[in-house]
Order: structure tokens, then C-alpha cells, then sequence
């Protein structure tokens, strides 16, 4: 391959992504990235039954007569790209998946559904295979927003969206076997395709389908490389279209360092976190932080006369914008309205968010007594400490209650136990599989002796 002599990173993640073997990933990494995949699976096959997702996989089964490769959660099968496509959406449907909350990703939701398709119709896989191409995934699209930083999102880009072709593209070359020059023209046939806008959070189902697209992009991208196909071999560096350049409004707005740093010492796996709240990751903090006020002060929703958080610029802009009633996006994403769901419903979750919750009078009422501020001293200390938050609660008799959150339950600093998690996916995948989930969740615990992983994917089709 002529490549240029400044593709430095590119070429040391593609050498990373293909040489990774099963035994170099740690015995801690290897038992983190079987609950994330459970995590991701589950909030698939809860996301298969919600209106978006139901209207893009009925339009795609109009268009699309492949049958071969199956959609989560349900008995369709579509073409592996388009099947990419369905499950990411699927996984990123309801706001409950994963998140690696410095790099601002969804991991799972980019990584998993083309892996996946991979293994159903293109590569056999052993469950040692998928754990070592899922690794590759979570590894390459967070150090990419780790690149990038908390701007990206803040001007306007979604980093789901446009990061997650790169975790998508790693995993499924990892998994299609292809050589580092392979790997190269991959990332960057998947770079040109990247692309997302944060407007969609305002209420739009396109939003859902973000992740979806971007794990198509990697699919497609690992697949044409795999034939031959060229890329942009300095996807990364190039001065002129390159993605950091094009992607960040200044040269001193990414981090090039950052997309190689510690590759095979540092395992950015280990930094994802997962969500018990059905909204945004943003959110989360604020949240946990009511919580917290409530166990040691409880107060009824009559009581409570303002409320203030004090956020970070990334936090104000992607959750703490006025609430308008525009759709179930739009509700989850907003921190006021969140709030006043936690406090009226005692919980932010699946059940809490019916398609006529967002024009809930006592919701929005409550909504419009929370208030989010810019705290310069919170997104000075960086994108690392970017959900962070001070809550303030002021009480109609004159008293005020604090409490300071740094990070939410779940997350990287406070992982949740095994158990918690088994709690989630079987609440999310039980009312549509039914016993089935059970055997899921074993299966993907064990998936280090599964042979075939094929054996899984039929777990995860609802069966006639």
C-alpha cells in the first residue's frame, strides 16, 4: 500500500485491531465485555418493539428481499447491512445502552450489529472470536472521541454518529480477519461515510437511527476491504478532508496522540459505563443526586418551589435546553423533564416513558421549575469530569438541600455488579423471548467455550 508518511495513528490502530488475539485481552476486559454485549443485547430486544424501530424495519423488508441475516428481538431477517442498521437502532432505541462518557459514545450500539452480522453471514466465529473483534470495537471508537473532545458534540456533531463508524469498521474487519493494510482502507472507507447532527435530539426518530447507520457504514466499510476496495489511508492526519480536521472547527481543538495512546496497555473497555435510566447519559448525574436528596430529606412534588443545576457547557447544551413537547426523543434527552419525572413517576426507566408522557401537564409544569446554568468551574476541569453536576433543591418553606454528583451509578467509578445487570437485561427481553432470555444471558456469560456463535444469534430471533 503507498501510504503517506504521516498516517502514523491510523496505522497503529489497524495493526492493533488486526493482531489482537484473545489471550492479550485481559481476564478483567474479557468479563467487562460479555455484560456490556448482555447490556447491548438487552436494549435491543426491548428497542424491537418501539414505533421507530417498527417503521424502519417494515420499510427496509419493502425494499430489501435478502434474508440472512436476522434483526434482534424479532423473526425478520434482512440483508447483513441492513440488518446493521435495524439492530443499531434497535440498541440506541430508548436510550437505555451504554455509554463511554468522555469519548461521548454508545459503544455497543456502533459495534455489535455489524460484528454480529458478520458472524451469522459472512465469517464463522467462535465466542472467543466475538469477544476479540468486540474489544477491537469498544477500543478504537472511544480513543477517536477521546481525539476529538467534548467540542465536537458541541458544535453541533453526534458523536454517536460520526465517531461509532470507527468501532463499527474495527470490529467487523477484526472479525472478517483483515490485515493491516485491510484494516487501513476499512477505517478509512467508514471515515467518509461518517455523519449525524445533534438537531435530531429535538424530538426527531432519526435520532434512534444514528447508531444504526454508523454501524452500517462499518460493515459495509470492512466488507468492501475486504475485496479490495480503497479508502482514505490517512483517514485521521490528512490536513485537507481528513476527519479531524474536517470535524473540529481548529487544529487546536483534537488530540491526535489520543486516537493510539496506550493501545494494548490501557483498555478503554474498562471506562464504559451503563445506564438505569431510560434518557440520556447526561442526565444521569442529576438524577442520582435527587435520589441522594430524597433518601435523607423525602419531600412530595407540592413541596419543592425551584430547582438548579449547575452543569457543565456540554450538559446545558444537550440536555438543559426549555422543555417543548416534541416527541419521546425530545423527552428523554431533556433534563428538566427528566427531573420532574423522577420526582412524579419515582422513576426514570422504560414504564415511565409512554408516547403520551410528553405532553403531561403536571411534568412539563414541574419541568419549568428546573432551571440548568453553566458552571465554569465544572467544564474547566474537561471532558473527563463533563457530567458532573451541583443540585440545588429549594423548598416552598425556605430550605434548601445540595448535593454534588461526579459520576452516576453504573458507571466506569461505580461498575454495576453482574447481578444488576442480569436484572436489566431480563426486564428489557423477558416480555418479548421469554424463557429464551435466560438461555441469552447464560449463553453470552459463557461465550469464551460457545464454538459457534451462530448458536447465539438463534437465541436472539424470536422463534414461530
Amino acid at each position: 500500500m503507498d501510504a503517506p508518511a504521516n498516517n502514523i495513528h491510523t496505522r497503529a490502530i489497524a495493526e492493533f485491531v488486526s493482531g489482537l488475539t484473545y489471550e492479550q485481552i485481559p481476564a478483567e476486559v474479557r468479563a467487562r465485555i460479555k455484560l456490556l454485549i448482555l447490556d447491548s443485547l438487552g436494549c435491543a430486544i426491548y428497542g424491537a418493539n418501539l414505533e421507530w424501530c417498527r417503521i424502519l424495519r417494515e420499510v427496509l423488508e419493502a425494499l430489501d428481499a435478502t434474508r440472512t441475516t436476522s434483526i434482534w428481538g424479532t423473526s425478520c431477517r434482512l440483508s447483513s447491512p441492513h440488518a446493521a442498521l435495524v439492530n443499531g437502532t434497535q440498541v440506541q432505541g430508548f436510550e437505555l445502552d451504554d455509554v463511554h462518557r468522555t469519548a461521548v459514545l454508545h459503544v455497543g450500539a456502533v459495534t455489535l450489529p455489524p460484528l454480529i452480522a458478520v458472524a451469522e453471514s459472512h465469517a464463522r466465529l467462535s465466542g472467543r472470536d466475538l469477544l476479540t473483534a468486540a474489544v477491537a470495537g469498544y477500543e478504537i471508537g472511544p480513543r477517536v472521541g477521546l481525539c476529538m473532545g467534548q467540542e465536537h458534540i458541541g458544535q453541533g456533531w453526534h458523536s454517536g454518529a460520526t465517531v461509532g463508524v470507527f468501532s463499527a469498521a474495527a470490529g467487523a474487519a477484526r472479525a472478517l480477519r483483515l490485515s493491516p493494510d485491510g484494516t487501513v482502507h476499512a477505517l478509512g472507507i467508514a471515515g467518509t461515510q461518517s455523519s449525524g447532527l445533534m438537531a435530531a435530539q429535538y424530538g426527531a426518530m432519526v435520532k434512534r437511527m444514528h447508531a444504526g447507520r454508523a454501524a452500517q457504514s462499518g460493515l459495509y466499510a470492512a466488507l468492501l476491504a475486504r475485496q479490495g476496495f480503497t479508502g482514505i489511508v490517512d483517514v485521521f492526519e490528512a490536513p485537507y478532508g481528513g476527519f479531524c480536521t474536517t470535524f473540529s472547527r481548529s487544529q487546536d481543538r483534537f488530540n491526535l496522540a489520543a486516537l493510539s495512546a496506550g493501545l494494548g496497555e490501557r483498555f478503554e473497555t474498562m471506562r464504559i459505563s451503563l445506564k438505569f435510566y431510560s434518557c440520556v447519559g447526561s442526565n444521569h448525574t442529576t438524577l442520582d443526586a435527587i435520589r441522594d436528596i430524597r433518601k435523607r430529606r423525602p419531600f412530595a412534588v407540592e413541596d419543592v418551589d425551584s430547582i438548579v443545576v449547575q452543569a457543565s457547557q456540554v450538559t446545558l447544551d444537550h440536555a438543559g435546553w426549555p422543555y417543548k413537547p416534541e416527541g419521546l426523543t425530545a423527552a428523554q434527552l431533556n433534563l428538566p423533564f427528566c427531573v420532574a419525572t423522577l420526582l412524579i413517576e419515582g422513576d426514570v426507566f422504560v414504564d415511565e416513558f409512554t408516547p403520551d408522557c410528553v405532553v403531561d401537564p403536571a411534568r412539563i409544569a414541574l419541568a419549568r421549575k428546573v432551571k440548568v446554568v453553566h458552571d465554569p468551574a465544572i467544564t474547566a476541569l474537561g471532558a473527563t469530569h463533563r457530567h458532573k453536576v451541583h443540585v440545588e433543591v429549594y423548598f416552598r418553606d425556605g430550605s434548601v438541600e445540595t448535593e454534588t454528583c461526579e459520576a452516576p451509578r453504573g458507571s466506569e467509578h461505580s461498575f454495576a455488579s453482574a447481578d444488576d445487570i442480569a436484572r436489566k437485561f431480563r426486564k428489557l427481553a423477558e416480555p418479548s423471548l421469554g424463557k429464551q432470555a435466560d438461555a441469552i444471558l447464560a449463553m453470552t456469560l459463557e461465550l469464551d467455550d460457545l464454538p459457534d456463535c451462530r448458536a447465539l444469534i438463534d437465541l436472539l430471533r424470536l422463534q414461530p
